[in-house]
C-alpha cells in the first residue's frame, strides 16, 4: 500500500484568501491597535487626523503578514538582519582559499602522532583490545 508524504510541510495553508492562520493574526492584531488608536483619538482630533494616526499601524501589521524576502517572513529576516550586523566580521577573499574561518586549511596537522605499529593494527585486534567498543555492539 502506498502512501502520499509532503513535501513542503512547512508551507503555510491558506484560510482565506490566500492568507494563512499566522497572517490572519497578524493582520488582526495590528488592525485592532489601529482601530483603538483611531477611536481614541477620534473625539479631539477629528477623523481624519485620527486616520492620519492609525494609519501606521495597520500598514505595519500588512507588512509583518505579508512581506517574504528570501523565503523567510518579516519577522525571521529582521532577527536574522540583526544577527548578522551584531555578529559579522570583515571577510577577505583569498585565492585558492574555500573556506571562510581564519585559519589555514592546508596547514593542519594531527594533534597526536600515532606509532607506526599501532597505525598497522588489525581491526579485529582493535575490536578484541577495546572492550568498550565490544559493550556498544552487544547493546545493539
Amino acid at each position: 500500500m502506498q502512501y502520499k508524504i509532503p513535501i513542503q510541510i512547512e508551507n503555510e495553508d491558506p484560510i482565506v484568501l490566500w492568507l494563512s492562520i499566522r497572517q490572519l493574526t497578524i493582520m488582526m492584531m495590528w488592525g485592532g491597535v489601529a482601530y483603538g488608536v483611531f477611536k481614541t483619538l477620534e473625539p479631539n482630533l477629528w477623523a481624519k487626523g485620527a486616520f492620519a494616526f492609525a494609519l501606521p499601524f495597520a500598514i505595519t501589521g500588512i507588512v509583518i503578514a505579508l512581506v517574504k524576502v528570501a523565503e523567510m517572513t518579516f519577522l525571521p529576516f529582521v532577527l536574522n538582519f540583526f544577527r548578522l550586523r551584531l555578529n559579522s566580521k570583515e571577510r577577505k577573499w583569498s585565492m585558492g582559499c574555500d573556506s571562510y574561518s581564519d585559519m589555514e586549511i592546508w596547514y593542519l596537522t594531527l594533534t597526536t602522532a600515532r606509532a607506526p605499529a599501532e597505525a598497522n593494527k588489525s581491526l579485529e585486534s582493535v575490536f578484541s583490545e577495546n572492550t568498550d567498543i565490544q559493550d556498544k555492539i552487544g547493546k545493539l
